[in-house]
C-alpha cells in the first residue's frame, strides 16, 4: 500500500520542447551554470594575479630603475605599443558614438561602415586600463565612467565627475525660478511692494485661503482689514461669486467692502442687508445690478448707512436718488460715486445739497450728467472737507472759483481732474482760501501757466502737502510742442517753487507728462545735496529731460524712496538701483520693465560722481 501510494504521489507536469531537447542530448542546466561560475572565478583570479604582478613590477621599476634588463630601443617600442593600444580604445569609443548618430541617418557612406569594421571596442570588465585623468592603472568594471576625451576613469575620478555633475544640475535648478513666481514678483514690484526676506505667516495664510476659495465654508471672526484684503484678492482673480458671498457676511457686521461685484445679482445685494442690517460703511464696486429695488429695501429697513461708495451703479434712476437723499440723506457723511453714465443729474444733485448737510467727503468721478450747476451748488456744503471731482461736462472757471472761495478754508483734500477751463484764477483762489490742504490734485490742464503755479506755491500759508499730483499739465498745441511763450502747464519755475514749499513733507509726487520742466530745474531739485526725507513714491513718466544723472541724484536726495516710475524717459539707461527701490518703466530692451534694486547707495554715488553720502 505504501509503495503504491508513493508511486501515485509522483505527479509530473507537461515538459516543454526545450527541456526534452536538452534531456535527449545529455545537456544539464546545472552543469551549464557550474561551468559559467568556474570560468568567471578563473577570469577573476587571473585578473587579480596580473594586477599583483603589474604592481610588483612597477615597484621594482621605481626602486631599481637601472637593474631592469631592457634596452632603450625595446623601451621605446613598448611605449609605442601602449600608446597605440590606448588610441585604438579611444577610437573604438568614438566609432560607437558615430554608429549611434548614424541610426538617424540611414544614408551613410560606405567608408564609415568600413571604418567601423576595424574599430576596437572598449575594454571588457576585468581587463586593466589607465585612467584618463590621473593615469593610474585600474581594473575595468561595468560601472567605469568615460572621460572628456573618450578614455575610461578610475573609481575615484568617476566619483568626482558624478559629484561635479550633481552640483551643476543643482545650480541650474536654483537659477531657473518658476515662471509663476517671477510673474507674481513683477506684479508686486509694479505695485511698489518690495519683498525683503521670507513671506509673513499672515500673507501665507491669506494666499492659502485664496487658493482654496471653492472649499471654504466660513472665514470666522476675521478683522475688517483682512476681510478687505481677501475681497481684493478675490476680485483680482474674479472669483467673487454668489455662492461664496456668504464668506464676507455675518450678523453684527458694520463694514462691508467688496471691490468687484460684477458677478453678483439683485438678490445678492438684498442678502447683504438682510445678513448685516446695521451697516455703517458700504463699499461696492462694479455693482452693475444694484437697482432701485435695493434702494427701496434700504429705505424700508432703515439701514443706517453713513459712508456710501458705489461704482458703476447705473441702473438707479434719478427719481430714486432723489427719494433716497430726501429720506436717508441726513445720515450721510461720505458719498463716493463713480462711472454713473445715465443717472444722478444736476436736479438730483440739488436734492443732495439740500438733504445732506452733514456731508464731509464727496467724490464724483465720471458722472456724465453733472456739470456747471452742480459745481455752483457745492458752495452750500459747508462741512465738506474732502472733495474729488471729474466731470465730462465743461465747467467754467468762475464756478470753480466761487466753490473754492466758499468751502476752501475747510478743505483738507482737493482733486480736480480734467477741468480744461480752469485757469490761473483757480490757482489764485486755492492760494488765498485753502490753508489746510494735505492732498492736491490738478491734472490734464493746459490753461494754467507756469507763472500761476509759481504764485500758488510761493508764500502759501498752507502747510507742506503730503500728496501732490500735477500730471499732464502741459501745452496741447501740436504746432508748438515745446510750449508757448507764457509756458502753459507746469514748467521749471513752478516745479522748483512746488518742491521748495512741500518737499519736506511730500510722500507721493506725480509730475507725469509735464514735459516743459527743463533738466536744469530737475538737477537743482534732485542734486543729491537737498534731502526730501518723506518721499516714498514718485512718477516722472514722459518728463523727457530726465536722464541717468538726475535719477541718481533723486535716489540720493530721497532716502525713503521705494518706487520710481519713469516710462518714456529715454535718456535714462544703465541705472544702478538702490536696494529696496523698484524702478519701473525704464526703456531698456535687454531687461524687464521692472528693475528691483540691489546696489548699495554709497556705490551708486561713487560711480556717478555725486560725492559722499
Amino acid at each position: 500500500m505504501s509503495g503504491r501510494r508513493t508511486s501515485n504521489n509522483r505527479i509530473r507536469g507537461p515538459q516543454s520542447a526545450l527541456t526534452d531537447f536538452l534531456a535527449s542530448n545529455n545537456i544539464s542546466a546545472a552543469q551549464i551554470s557550474a561551468d559559467y561560475e568556474r570560468r568567471r572565478r578563473e577570469a577573476q583570479e587571473r585578473a587579480e594575479q596580473e594586477a599583483a604582478a603589474n604592481g610588483t613590477i612597477a615597484e621594482e621599476d621605481e626602486q631599481q630603475p637601472d637593474e631592469r634588463d631592457e634596452t632603450a630601443l625595446q623601451k621605446k617600442k613598448r611605449k609605442r605599443a601602449e600608446e597605440k593600444a590606448l588610441a585604438e580604445i579611444k577610437q573604438g569609443k568614438s566609432s560607437k558614438k558615430h554608429k549611434k548618430s548614424k541610426k538617424g541617418n540611414p544614408e551613410g557612406d560606405d567608408s564609415d561602415d568600413a571604418f567601423g569594421m576595424y574599430t576596437k571596442s572598449k575594454p571588457l570588465p576585468g581587463q586593466l586600463e589607465n585612467c584618463e585623468k590621473c593615469e593610474k592603472r585600474f581594473t575595468v568594471t561595468a560601472y567605469s565612467k568615460t572621460g572628456a576625451e573618450g578614455g575610461l576613469l578610475c573609481m575615484k575620478c568617476s566619483k568626482e565627475l558624478t559629484d561635479q555633475k550633481k552640483k551643476g544640475d543643482k545650480v541650474k535648478k536654483q537659477a531657473a525660478a518658476p515662471r509663476g513666481r517671477q510673474r507674481q514678483k513683477q506684479s508686486n514690484l509694479l505695485d511698489g511692494i518690495i519683498g525683503d526676506g521670507a513671506v509673513s505667516l499672515q500673507d501665507l495664510c491669506i494666499k492659502t485661503i485664496a487658493d482654496n476659495v471653492h472649499h471654504l465654508e466660513e472665514l470666522g471672526d476675521l478683522p475688517q482689514s483682512l476681510l478687505k484684503r481677501l475681497s481684493e484678492i478675490f476680485s483680482k482673480r474674479r472669483v467673487l461669486l454668489p455662492r461664496n458671498l456668504d464668506l464676507f457676511l455675518r450678523s453684527g457686521l458694520e463694514t462691508i467692502e467688496l471691490t468687484d461685484c460684477g458677478k453678483l445679482e439683485l438678490e445678492d445685494y438684498i442678502k447683504i442687508f438682510s445678513f448685516a442690517p446695521q451697516i455703517h460703511t458700504l463699499n461696492l464696486q462694479n455693482a452693475g445690478q444694484f437697482k432701485d429695488e435695493v434702494i427701496d429695501y434700504i429705505m424700508e429697513r432703515d439701514i443706517p448707512i453713513q459712508n456710501l461708495k458705489l461704482y458703476a451703479a447705473n441702473l438707479i434712476l434719478n427719481s430714486k436718488w432723489i427719494e433716497y437723499f430726501a429720506k436717508c440723506g441726513h445720515r450721510l457723511e461720505s458719498l463716493q460715486l463713480k462711472w454713473l453714465n445715465c443717472s444722478l443729474d444736476d436736479e438730483a444733485f440739488m436734492h443732495l445739497v439740500e438733504h445732506c448737510p452733514n456731508l464731509k467727503r464727496l467724490k464724483l468721478k465720471q458722472c456724465w450728467q453733472l456739470g456747471d450747476p452742480a459745481v455752483a451748488a457745492m458752495q452750500h456744503l459747508e462741512k465738506l472737507e474732502h472733495l474729488s471731482l471729474h466731470f465730462k461736462e465743461p465747467v467754467s472757471a468762475e464756478s470753480l472759483v466761487a466753490m473754492i472761495t466758499a468751502i476752501g478754508p475747510n478743505l483738507r483734500t482737493l482733486s480736480l481732474e480734467a477741468f480744461y477751463n480752469a485757469d490761473d484764477s483757480v490757482l489764485q483762489a486755492i492760494h488765498t482760501h485753502c490753508t489746510r490742504l494735505e492732498k492736491l490734485r490738478l491734472t490734464e490742464n493746459d490753461a494754467c501757466t507756469d507763472a500761476g503755479y509759481t504764485e500758488l506755491f510761493t508764500n502759501w500759508a498752507n502747510p507742506p502737502l503730503i500728496f501732490l499730483d500735477l500730471s499732464s499739465n502741459r501745452s496741447l498745441d501740436c504746432d508748438k510742442p515745446e510750449g508757448t511763450e507764457d509756458l502753459a502747464g507746469l514748467a521749471t519755475s513752478g516745479f522748483e517753487a512746488m518742491m521748495a514749499h512741500s518737499g519736506s513733507a511730500l510722500r507721493t509726487l506725480t509730475i507725469a507728462s509735464c514735459r516743459h520742466i527743463e533738466r536744469e530745474g530737475l538737477a537743482n531739485v534732485w542734486d543729491g545735496k537737498k534731502e526730501y526725507p518723506c518721499l516714498k513714491t514718485a512718477d516722472v513718466s514722459f518728463v523727457k529731460r530726465m536722464d541717468t544723472m538726475v535719477v541718481a541724484g533723486l535716489f540720493k536726495s530721497c532716502p525713503q524712496l521705494t518706487k520710481l516710475t519713469a516710462f518714456g524717459c529715454f535718456s535714462v539707461s544703465d541705472v544702478m538701483v538702490p536696494k529696496g527701490v523698484a524702478l519701473i518703466g525704464v526703456p531698456n530692451a535687454q531687461d524687464s520693465i521692472v528693475q528691483e534694486g540691489g546696489y548699495d547707495l554709497d556705490s551708486i554715488v561713487a560711480s556717478m560722481g555725486l560725492g559722499a553720502v
